[in-house]
């Protein structure tokens, strides 16, 4: 992970090409690093096994429970328009129809660990479109004004029900499809009243308005759990080494000691016969080769890489250029301002898409004195997408607790030099 170049300033004409050129590159560094991003398969099963008590569930139940509003005002404004009714035998079995799908899905959502199996799913679409077509039925042989789909209407209410256990594109789908078919419906039924144009536009909101607002609600709060989640995990890096091996290559080592011992239990229980054979000998020589692959790594990269390239939200949009390591001199104090600085720069803004190319280096003395036997050397913070009115004053605090700062725009780009004082490590 490296910092791209920073565009020079030049004539008005140049600095806007290299300003462009720059920024398409930094777009094209965020792209890539999404594509390739993977989370440590340690942290995906912690989040599976515990999805129940991060409360998505708890939520889910809140947004059926507002679904089952909708639906009593629904089931109430059926009985009242009973009698305008010619025939509202279908009508009342869509709503014994609704009310069996309902109750069968919510017992068997809540019986199941994880996400629903798609074949109850498709079992309650099924059920919504026999609901939707029954009350229809009904609704379009009505030969008296002031009636307007219910059960079908209250379909919206069985799909908030699975708002938590499915994909949210689903969902949306699924309850487009129901709006869709509804608003065809009304039209069908050759009435033009203005009052029932205005009712009909009223039913599909109902209709509508619990599964699109249970599905903004549950993808906002996975989005902050996974946020939190994300930052536990970069703020885990602070305390270790100075060069040290992160939590995928660690996952990665654990595969390759456990081939190598294999291999050597073969060859020792006298499974595998010597000589090795070609295909044996490839396998062996090509764990030796990862496993040293592995250490060197592990010898450059600092705690600082290791929170960026793990973390889901930081990685895509920070640049880090630091080839002599001087990220892990920093004391743990430092280490977490810095972590903080950054967070807060990258989640703290709506709407953009902000980056942050940190350079660390080179060692030198600053403004030509010394602070007793402290090593000194500047990090340099261009941040891009940010204006300097919307950083937070909590950035700043963080920030000076790197070290003291000078910042300046420049460009469009805020620029955030840092002198910071480390302890030598000949003294340590």
């Amino acid at each position: 992970m490296t910092t791209p170049p920073t565009p020079a300033t030049v004539g008005p004409a140049g600095g806007s090409s290299s300003a462009r050129a720059y920024r398409q590159l930094l777009e094209e560094q965020r792209d890539e690093r999404r594509r390739t991003f993977r989370r440590p398969q340690r942290t995906v099963d912690t989040t599976r096994a515990n999805r129940t008590d991060l409360g998505s569930r708890h939520l889910g139940f809140g947004i059926s429970l507002g679904g089952g509003v909708v639906a009593m005002f629904l089931l109430w404004r059926f009985t009242m328009q009973w009698d305008d009714y010619p025939n509202p035998v279908p009508t009342l079995a869509a709503w014994i129809v609704l009310l069996l799908a309902t109750v069968a899905t919510l017992a068997l959502v809540n019986r199941m660990p994880d996400r629903m199996p798609t074949w109850l799913f498709l079992a309650a679409l099924a059920a919504g479109e026999v609901v939707v077509g029954l009350d229809l039925a009904g609704y379009g042989h009505g030969g008296a004004g002031g009636t307007y789909p219910t059960a079908a209407a209250a379909v919206g209410a069985l799909f908030a029900v699975l708002v938590s256990v499915r994909r949210g594109r689903e969902i949306v789908a699924a309850t487009l499809v129901l709006g869709a078919v509804i608003a065809a419906g009304s039209v069908t039924a050759g009435r033009t009243d203005p009052e029932v144009v205005a009712t009909a536009i009223l039913t599909i909101g109902l209709c509508m308005f619990p599964p699109l607002l249970g599905v903004s609600i549950v993808r906002g709060f996975r989005r902050m759990v996974q946020r939190e989640l994300d930052l536990v995990l970069v703020q885990s890096t602070i305390s270790q080494p100075s060069s040290a091996v992160g939590m995928l290559a660690s996952e990665e080592l654990a595969r390759i000691d456990l081939d190598a011992e294999t291999l050597l239990d073969d060859v020792a229980t006298g499974r595998t016969a010597l000589p090795l054979s070609t295909a044996k000998s490839a396998a062996a020589a090509s764990l030796a080769t990862q496993l040293r692959l592995h250490l060197i790594e592990g010898r450059r990269e600092t705690w600082l890489h290791h929170a960026l390239t793990e973390s889901e939200f930081l990685g895509p949009a920070v640049n880090l250029d630091d080839p002599a390591g001087l990220a892990g001199q920093l004391s743990p104090m430092q280490r977490d301002a810095l972590l903080l600085a950054i967070w807060l720069l990258i989640s703290d803004t709506e709407g953009a898409e902000p980056t942050v190319s940190l350079v660390f280096g080179p060692f030198g003395r600053t403004h030509g004195h010394v602070i007793g036997e402290m090593l000194r050397f500047p990090i340099k913070m261009i941040i891009e997408g940010v204006p300097r009115r919307r950083v937070d004053p909590e950035t700043w605090q963080a920030i000076r607790v790197v070290g003291p700062h000078i910042d300046s725009v420049r460009s469009g780009q805020l620029h955030v030099d840092i002198e910071c004082s480390i302890d030598n490590p000949a003294d340590a």
